[in-house]
């Protein structure tokens, strides 16, 4: 299975901490590496890079960790392939333009018998994932539900996606981040967690590498930042276990949805 990492922040906030550690994850405390990704959001904008090398041994990996590229939303993986080669189209994320906008999206699981389920025409997939196709199917029925016109009311989105995902969890295992730019929304199927921090901010310690964090002094008491992982990336945070089905949604930092 693959590995998945996001952000969401309240004010522009780097993530190199955090990624030093899932990097770590990419072959030398885990199996995945088979590629890896990262997409950073600025404005409107966004900025990805992509290796199909470990994430432990990539050059862009070190240029990340050493930095400190600052944004409100990010959306990162690491990849242990089961659909599709091992190649730079299909490593994640996935990026779509829906409503002017680029969506954003990361999966870990494997999904069977998903071909007839995801027939799609507006999104086509680049690569041969089955995590790429289920992606353009998401996109394509959030369009064809709401429109060509970005809806005022984009929990109603989310929530549909919420039944959408319901749906393909259906076909195997589906862990989702989903990010507009704006909004950053995770689904569970057997392993997520995240972590919101906020005044008063001490120290931590990420679990795979001999790494200590101080954001007191890093940050501001105004400052929120949530991070969502596969699995805990520090020893000494308690972090929410999510359940199966479960999903939440944040923006700048903050829980706005967790069903």
């Amino acid at each position: 299975m693959c590995e998945l990492l996001a952000m969401s922040a309240n004010v522009p906030t780097d993530i190199v901490f955090s990624f030093t550690g899932l990097a770590q994850r990419g072959g030398v405390t885990g199996p995945h590496v088979d590629g890896w990704g990262i997409t950073f959001y600025e404005g409107k904008g966004s900025r990805t890079f992509k290796d199909a090398c470990p994430s432990s041994e990539s050059h862009i990996a070190k240029l990340i960790k050493s930095y400190p590229i600052k944004s409100e939303v990010v959306i990162s993986h690491i990849r242990q392939a089961n659909r599709g080669c091992v190649s730079l189209e299909n490593t994640h994320p996935f990026t779509r333009e829906l409503w002017g906008c680029y969506w954003t999206y990361a999966h870990n699981g494997q999904l069977t018998d998903y071909q007839a389920k995801f027939s799609v025409s507006r999104y086509q997939p680049v690569g041969d994932t089955d995590s790429e196709l289920a992606f353009c199917w998401i996109l394509e029925q959030v369009a064809q539900k709401f429109g060509d016109a970005k809806p005022e009311d984009m929990l109603a989105v989310f929530r549909f996606v919420a039944t959408l995902a319901e749906q393909i969890r259906a076909l195997g295992v589906f862990n989702m981040i989903l990010s507009d730019g704006e909004h950053l929304m995770s689904y569970c199927s057997n392993n997520l967690c995240y972590i919101t921090r906020r005044a008063p901010f001490g120290k931590a310690k990420l679990i795979d590498t001999d790494v200590v964090i101080d954001f007191d002094k890093e940050t501001t008491l105004h400052d929120v930042v949530t991070v969502i992982a596969t699995r805990p990336l520090t020893e000494n945070e308690n972090w929410h276990v999510m359940q199966p089905g479960h999903w939440t949604l944040f923006r700048l930092g903050e829980l706005l949805i967790d069903c």
